[in-house]
C-alpha cells in the first residue's frame, strides 16, 4: 500500500492507467464536461469540503475531478472493493484527492 496523510491507495504508480480511463469516459459524458468547464471558471464551491462515499470507478471519479474544479477539497472513500478500479484511485490520489 502507497499511503501519505492525502491518501492511501493500492499502488500510486498505477495512475497513468487510471488517468486514461478517466479521460476515456469524460468523452462520453458531455453534459458534465460543460458543466465542469462552466465551475472551472466560476469555483462556485471555493472553500467547500465535500465528501464522498461510493463505487470509486472512471464515471465516479470524473464527477469527482468536477468537484475538485469547482474549487472544492474533495475527500472519497471506496464503498465497495470489488467495485474499486486500484488505477482509478490512483489517478484521483495523483489529482489531489484525498482518497
Amino acid at each position: 500500500m502507497d499511503c501519505t496523510k492525502d491518501y492511501c491507495v493500492k499502488d500510486i504508480s498505477l495512475a497513468p492507467s487510471g488517468e486514461k480511463k478517466i479521460d476515456w469516459v469524460s468523452r462520453f459524458m458531455p453534459v458534465l464536461q460543460h458543466i465542469r468547464a462552466d465551475f472551472e471558471r466560476k469555483k462556485p464551491f471555493k472553500g467547500v469540503r465535500i465528501a464522498t462515499t461510493l463505487h470509486l470507478e472512471m464515471k465516479t471519479a470524473f464527477l469527482l475531478l468536477t468537484l475538485k474544479a469547482a474549487g472544492a477539497e474533495v475527500s472519497a472513500a471506496a464503498s465497495n472493493p470489488l467495485s474499486t478500479q486500484d488505477d482509478v484511485v490512483a489517478a484521483l490520489a495523483k489529482a489531489g484527492v484525498k482518497v
